[in-house]
């Protein structure tokens, strides 16, 4: 799973604060944080953080989508499966499974987003209380509709994106110009 110019580099993925994904040529538009994009993100804020994350594996609902071909180690959902967002949680911004007592998201939703979804390697070595949870790249809701802070796009480009990643593969969420 190449990068751009070097076969054996790992696939780097740009994303730019106008909404716009690229990676080895190609360019896709894409769904930000309706906080717009931040260098101090903030649990709750609606931004999505700047910075370089690694790809750290992919989510499937499988009652909707098959498992994605990718490089990127994968997991099949489960109705039980939810992420931790309550910063007074010892299991901030991990996976969990419900019942589970502390504020979480669920993972196996209704609307489709997390239909496939990709763990960025975000706030979470070691997770710090307050910092930002559950950034994930994701399905996109119609229109391109704003985020809670996660990148988004429409299912067929990021199956597309999936793809061409594999090992090392980064997510670069970049500042505005200027």
């Amino acid at each position: 799973m190449a990068g751009a110019g070097d076969p054996g580099a790992p696939l780097r993925i740009r994303v730019d604060p106008a909404g716009r994904l690229t990676w080895n040529g190609a360019a896709v538009r894409c769904a930000l944080g309706r906080g717009g994009v931040t260098a101090d993100k903030r649990e709750g804020d609606g931004a999505t953080p700047i910075g370089a994350f690694p790809l750290r594996r992919v989510f499937h609902r499988p009652d909707r989508v098959p498992a994605p071909p990718t490089g990127l180690p994968v997991r099949a959902l489960t109705p039980a499966d939810g992420w931790c967002d309550d910063p007074a949680s010892p299991d901030y911004n991990t996976l969990i499974q419900k019942p589970f007592s502390a504020r979480h998201e669920d993972m196996w939703r209704d609307d489709g987003l997390y239909d496939l979804v990709v763990e960025l390697g975000y706030n979470d070595d070691p997770p710090v209380p307050g910092r930002g949870s559950a950034i994930f790249l994701h399905v996109a809701g119609p229109g391109l509709a704003s985020t809670e802070g996660c990148v988004a796009m429409a299912l067929p480009d990021l199956l597309g994106l999936l793809r061409r990643c594999g090992p090392g593969a980064v997510l670069e969420v970049t500042p505005p110009a200027g």
